[in-house]
């Protein structure tokens, strides 16, 4: 089943504004970059994804996305992560996509193996909506679609009960599982304490948070 992936990216200097009281401007545009880059690596790397798409307003994400084999759509408005979902869901089915997973460009921890694990589970004979958990359980940070206009995403607070809600009522089967690599977004300056602890250790995914991590702390 062809499946594609679907990342929104904010213009960097608005990105993670409730980080400020900890992190100037150019380190939170640096921590954006590396979490993205992060996620673009992941994605590379799951054997399940046919092709990456980036939705983005920011200039620098083209070469950035390009590097890691991804594609681009352009958002200028940059209005909000629902309305560059969407966005990236269209030009998806334009595409040839039957199933898309829509992930966030925070969640630099993204493990290409548990990606893998959850698309080669066998999709349901009718419509599907996978819906991954925040770590504190009522936000949504991905979204597996088949088909991939199945619901309107409505992410933020409360997002996961909306979800299960749109997807009941679209007649889909629902499944809500948390991928242990996915529940950890970065809005907050406890997120990103929570971060710093998970990626203990220097190894594994997240070579470039890590880096990023491992400099902050040094100052």
């Amino acid at each position: 089943m062809t499946t594609f992936a679907v990342l929104p990216v904010k213009h960097f200097a608005t990105g993670k504004r409730r980080l400020a009281d900890g992190l100037g401007n150019g380190t939170r545009r640096a921590l954006v970059e590396a979490m993205v880059t992060d996620v673009l690596i992941a994605l590379r790397r799951a054997r399940r994804i046919d092709e990456t798409l980036v939705v983005t307003g920011e200039a620098a994400m083209e070469a950035i996305a390009h590097g890691y084999d991804a594609g681009t759509v352009l958002d200028p408005d940059d209005a909000g992560h629902d309305e560059a979902a969407a966005i990236g869901v269209r030009e998806a089915v334009a595409r040839g996509a039957r199933r898309v997973l829509l992930v966030p460009g925070d969640c630099p921890a993204l493990d290409p193996r548990e990606v893998d694990a959850l698309l080669t589970r066998a999709p349901a004979p009718t419509p599907e909506v996978v819906i991954i958990p925040n770590r504190h359980g009522d936000g949504t940070n991905g979204l597996l679609l088949t088909p991939p206009d199945i619901i309107v995403p409505s992410f933020g607070e409360g997002s996961c009960r909306r979800h299960v809600q749109a997807a009941e009522t679209a007649g889909a089967v629902v499944r809500v599982e948390a991928l242990p690599s996915l529940v950890l977004d970065v809005d907050t300056v406890d997120d990103l304490a929570a971060l710093r602890e998970a990626l203990g250790g220097g190894h594994g995914n997240a070579a470039h948070t890590r880096g990023m991590l491992s400099r902050l702390e040094r100052r």
